[in-house]
């Protein structure tokens, strides 16, 4: 009820708006105590996943704290781990504003904010002040004006410089907000990439004594023989999970509707059957020892049971998260078998 009041409120504002002020608010509860008193947290229900211990399956998905400035604040509304980023070795704006649209009637939302973000060594630093039993997870990506034959120059420097502070670290190349971005889940760039990430991951495990999964998250937009492909890439590179799916370029669901042709990835309900749908696909194809952690429209409990019956082990939530509250975390923790 609380928050159907304050989504009422926040939805007159301008979308990205609205976005800082909910986390700055999440950041004011948080430091008041008042969240776990406000927000109970469902009882803990640990699962093992790419050799970490999650809390509980039920994850916040990359993009709502791109910088790591509300952490604990997002931890302590229940999630079993926290995504941040994407976040890019150079600071930089992202795409011009307005960058970010509801679709009300459909549960959804259009972005092309375009890795706007504080830059990786910020982000570091405030992951290094953050408290928090929450895994966390870092999600790198590269700079709009580095040249796609040279991303993964990028990679490597977030991997080399997150190692240390995150508990796994995502490699996005599935944005559709960063030009030729896509382009790198394909083939010999794909490979090239993966194999270049994974030595770095070798010689970070033997510097720090410690090893951190690295998980690659792929667009909804893929063919049966695209999924084989990346499957196989992602099975002989050992890569430790993957993350499907990023936002669609489809506006199936949302024609006609206020906003629905604005440019850019589309979340929520209307890509929650294309997702699992893809989900799917790639258990069949995928070693069984290579986890998937399932996004993308996950609005109910039902949603999340769904994502894990096609062979999911962990779910993220986003679009879900803006339109259900907090207690929607609750909800899918109680339920989910």
């Amino acid at each position: 009820m609380l928050y159907d009041l304050m989504r009422t409120l926040m939805f007159k504002l301008d979308a990205e708006k609205a976005h800082h002020l909910g986390l700055q608010g999440l950041n004011l509860l948080e430091m008041s105590g008042l969240s776990s008193l406000i927000y109970p947290k469902a009882p803990a229900t640990p699962v093992k996943v790419m050799g970490l211990n999650f809390p509980n399956a039920v994850g916040l998905a990359a993009g709502l704290d791109k910088n790591g400035d509300y952490i604990e604040a997002l931890a302590g509304l229940g999630f079993g781990f926290v995504e941040i980023g994407t976040v890019t070795p150079r600071p930089q704006d992202g795409n011009p504003k307005p960058r970010l649209f509801r679709i009300e009637e459909a549960e959804a939302i259009i972005n092309r904010m375009g890795f706007n973000n504080l830059g990786v060594d910020h982000l570091i630093e405030q992951v290094k002040v953050a408290q928090t039993n929450a895994v966390l997870g870092i999600n790198i990506g590269k700079n709009f004006d580095t040249p796609v034959e040279k991303a993964v120059d990028d990679y490597l420097i977030g991997l080399n410089k997150v190692y240390a502070h995150a508990d796994y670290v995502t490699i996005n190349i599935s944005s559709p907000n960063t030009p030729g971005l896509r382009s790198l889940q394909f083939g010999d760039s794909l490979n090239d990439l993966l194999q270049q990430l994974k030595e770095a991951q070798a010689k970070l495990q033997q510097q720090h004594q410690r090893y951190v999964p690295m998980a690659v998250k792929v667009a909804p937009d893929l063919e049966g023989d695209e999924v084989e492909q990346l499957a196989q890439s992602f099975a002989q590179f050992e890569i430790d999970a993957i993350i499907t799916t990023n936002t669609t370029m489809s506006r199936e669901g949302v024609e006609n509707m206020k906003n629905g042709d604005e440019a850019g990835g589309l979340s929520g309900r209307p890509v929650m059957e294309k997702s699992t749908e893809i989900v799917r696909q790639f258990k069949a194809v995928l070693p069984e020892s290579l986890p998937i952690i399932a996004a993308g429209g996950i609005m109910s409990a039902d949603d999340a049971q769904q994502k894990l019956d096609a062979g999911a082990s962990l779910v993220q939530i986003y679009s879900g998260f803006i339109y259900k509250g907090p207690a929607l975390i609750n909800e899918i923790v109680k339920t989910i078998k």
